[in-house]
C-alpha cells in the first residue's frame, strides 16, 4: 500500500464536493441514487468508514507514547469516540435509498400531477 499523505486523501474530498455540486444541478433521480448508493452502503459506506476513522484516530492519539495524558486530552478522545458512534448510527441510511428508488420509479398519476400543478 502506498504511503498515505494529505495529498492522497484530498482527491476523495474533492470528489465528494463535485458530487454535491452535481446533485445541486437536479440530475435524473435514478442517476443521482446510483452515484450516492456506494456512499451509503451499510457495510462500507461513508458513515461506517468515518466512524472507523474517528475511532482509529482516537486510539492512535490515546496510545501514542508522545502524547501527554491530560483531562482535556481525555475529553477530546471521548468526543471523537462519541462522534464515531453518531456516525455509525447513520448506517441505516442505505434503507432510505430503497424507499427513494421506489418513490422515483413510481409514475406520477395525472391526479397527483394536477394537484401539484394547481398549488403552483
Amino acid at each position: 500500500m502506498p504511503a498515505l499523505t494529505p495529498d492522497t486523501i484530498r482527491p476523495v474530498t474533492e470528489a465528494l464536493t463535485e458530487l454535491t455540486d452535481y446533485l445541486r444541478e437536479s440530475p435524473d433521480p435514478a442517476e443521482a441514487l446510483s452515484l450516492v448508493e456506494p456512499l451509503l452502503d451499510e457495510y462500507t459506506g461513508l458513515p461506517i468508514q468515518l466512524a472507523d476513522i474517528l475511532r482509529a484516530l482516537a486510539r492512535t492519539v490515546q496510545n501514542h507514547p508522545g502524547v501527554r495524558r491530560t483531562a482535556a486530552g481525555n475529553r477530546l478522545i471521548a468526543e471523537l469516540r462519541a462522534a464515531a458512534w453518531e456516525q455509525a448510527d447513520q448506517h441505516s441510511l442505505h434503507y432510505v435509498l430503497d424507499g427513494l428508488r421506489t418513490l422515483t420509479s413510481t409514475p406520477v398519476t395525472s391526479t397527483a400531477h394536477s394537484l401539484t400543478a394547481a398549488r403552483h
